[in-house]
């Protein structure tokens, strides 16, 4: 077994948005990175979990992020170079590979983690990033508020130990809160606590959001492409849940921000009219590969992305549960997703008055795997550090601020985002939280923790409420904080001052922020008409 000690300035662990952006960024702006994740894929969400970019309305204009419109540029010239496109879908610039209707850049997984390594590979040359994949964290040695050494285990057994002036976190589920002995929050907050409107009346860590095991599906007319039944198939087909209308195995789900119950089929016409239709049907929500797109002779067929909220997982919690009751959670989303495929493919009432859609062929290949499910569970809450600055539904939230108030405005923003305040059924039996926010900053506060100094949270585990996170968790989101750690570090690095004493001194605050907007080219505030909310473009 071999074992190697590496000292760098930044060690950012979890390669997910916000891992990714961290280290890009901290790499452009010259400090070296050491960059770990757990899988042999980066990109998390986009990639390893599978889900295409749930983005804001003016995700397309110059608002935002230019390291993250990068990406997605990169991922729309891996289709123009490489696939057999239409000359229209060649020249629009805002090609939508998959079509789809959740988002303007719906893509296959294994494209988006193309895109990340072209984006690294420059450093990666020079040796400024060094990526340990497939390595989990062993230990993490806390001498009162410094992280010391930082122990992790790659697959073959080898240990690598790294120490660093700065530490990130960019886990899914915040992970290094808990191996340092941090403080953290898990759940919901009570309205007591918070003031929030929609807090429950009493703290409760079990309200954890559904987690979601996501699979790709072909169609392939005339195939039969039916899996096994999974052995608790009659457990998931039968069981009806209070919050749903009957069991999940159905085309039935619910309005998340209304609570109606509604019924979206597979196809609204048939098959091969889906190519050329919009419809709103669930083949073509997530869709990922549009034959639309495509000239007539690409021998494929088209490719849908399910995460629809017949597979979310609300049974078990992932956090503050022994490892037992943690991977019986895993195996059960796991099979309520198998579930799913095979109820679509043997049971499910088609288009045509008939019954299954055997012609669905799960695509392992696009997400990386055998079986055509993700690499990994999608996560949508985080263990979450007590923070310097807490963000909450009072900062951000339409109905409690007041039609045209706008979000507060962050002294400390490091960047921006938006997103309904979105939170899927949970593992307390609450069902959807479904609210409207208006556009938000990032405050620099909300990223450093209250009880470690060298250790800054960069994604889901920054310092929001259980309902503001419904917000902050999204793509665009998570990249931004990635990118404003990886500033912090380049910062920190040169004035050997910690996170917290850079906020603190205003000059130095400014200065962080210049750099962000001058130089990385980052929005730090949301025009006037955009944050209050008057903008309908």
């Amino acid at each position: 077994m071999s074992e190697r000690a590496l000292h760098t300035d930044l060690l950012v662990v979890g390669g997910g948005l916000g891992g990714v952006a961290a280290a890009l960024t901290a790499a452009r702006l010259g400090i070296r990175v050491v960059l770990a994740e757990r899988s042999d894929w980066l990109g998390g969400q986009l990639t390893t979990q599978a889900v295409p970019p749930d983005e804001h309305r003016w995700i397309e204009t110059g608002l935002g992020s230019s390291s993250y419109r990068e990406l997605r540029e990169l991922i729309r010239a891996h289709y123009r170079r490489l696939y057999p496109l239409t000359p229209d879908a060649a020249a629009d610039p805002q090609l939508n590979p998959g079509r789809g209707n959740v988002s303007r850049l719906c893509h296959e997984p294994r494209v988006g983690a193309l895109a990340i390594e072209e984006l690294l590979s420059p450093h990666l040359a020079s040796g400024a990033i060094t990526v340990l994949r497939e390595h989990d964290v062993v230990n993490v040695d806390r001498r009162d508020r410094q992280i010391g050494k930082v122990r992790l285990r790659g697959r073959e057994g080898d240990l690598v130990e790294v120490t660093a002036r700065l530490v990130a976190d960019a886990t899914e589920e915040g992970d290094l809160l808990e191996q340092a002995g941090m403080f953290f929050t898990i759940g919901a907050e009570s309205r007591d606590e918070t003031g929030e409107l929609h807090a429950p009346p009493q703290p409760d860590p079990r309200d954890q959001q559904a987690v979601t095991w996501c699979v790709a599906l072909e169609y392939r007319e005339g195939e039969d492409h039916t899996i096994d039944q999974p052995g608790d198939y009659e457990h998931w087909r039968d069981t009806a849940d209070p919050r749903w209308p009957g069991p999940q195995l159905s085309w039935k789900d619910v309005v998340p921000d209304t609570g109606e119950v509604r019924s979206r089929p597979l196809f609204v016409h048939s098959p091969e009219q889906a190519v050329h239709t919009g419809a709103d049907d669930l083949w073509h929500y997530r869709r990922i590969l549009s034959r639309q797109n495509l000239d007539p002779g690409f021998p494929g067929g088209e490719i849908t992305l399910v995460n629809w909220p017949q597979i979310d997982y609300w049974e078990r919690p992932l956090l503050g549960v022994s490892p037992e009751e943690r991977e019986r959670a895993l195996a059960e989303a796991r099979s309520l997703t198998r579930s799913f495929v095979y109820w679509m493919q043997t049971e499910a009432p088609r288009h045509d008055g008939g019954t299954g859609y055997p012609e669905l062929r799960p695509r392992g290949d696009v997400m990386g795997t055998s079986e055509g499910l993700a690499k990994e569970v999608y996560i949508r809450e985080s263990r979450r550090i007590r923070p310097l600055f807490r963000v909450t539904e009072a900062h951000i939230g339409v109905e409690m601020r007041g039609l045209g108030a706008g979000s507060a405005f962050f002294h400390d923003s490091v960047g921006i985002g938006h997103y309904r305040i979105d939170l899927h059924p949970s593992t307390s039996g609450r069902g959807y939280v479904d609210i409207d926010c208006f556009p938000f900053q990032i405050p620099l506060g909300a990223l450093i923790p209250v009880d470690v100094d060298n250790l800054v949270a960069a994604n889901k585990n920054i310092g929001t409420t259980h309902i503001a996170n419904g917000a902050y968790r999204l793509h665009p989101v998570e990249w931004s904080i990635g990118e404003a750690v990886g500033a912090l570090a380049a910062q920190v690095a040169e004035t050997a001052r910690t996170p917290a004493q850079l906020r603190a001194d205003p000059r130095s605050l400014r200065s962080l922020q210049r750099r962000l907007r001058d130089e990385l080219g980052v929005t730090l505030e949301w025009p006037d008409d955009i944050r209050a909310g008057r903008s309908t473009s």
